[in-house]
């Protein structure tokens, strides 16, 4: 016997899906499926488009550091690792 699934199957799997779903529902059931998977796609191909676009990677809104104050300029605010006193 091989691996792969033989007609009878097949035919097993699909009454199973008619049992449980009953006949009605499944054309909606199988619309949706296309829907999401297209939805899917598109949203994949818009990733790799973009990430083609963007080859420099971009800190993390959390993990930008802001620059330093000019020279001669001290900041109004104490860095947050230090408290006033």
């Amino acid at each position: 016997m091989t691996g792969g699934l033989q007609p009878w199957h097949w035919v097993i799997v699909i009454a199973v899906f008619v049992l449980l779903f009953g006949a009605k529902k499944l054309p909606d059931a199988a619309r949706s499926l296309g829907r999401s998977m297209r939805i899917f796609k598109s949203e994949l191909k818009e990733m790799q488009a973009e990430s083609k676009t963007d080859t420099a990677p971009r800190p993390i809104e959390s993990e930008r550091v802001d620059s330093p104050a000019p020279t001669g300029q001290q900041s109004a605010t104490p860095p947050p690792d230090q408290r006033p006193a």
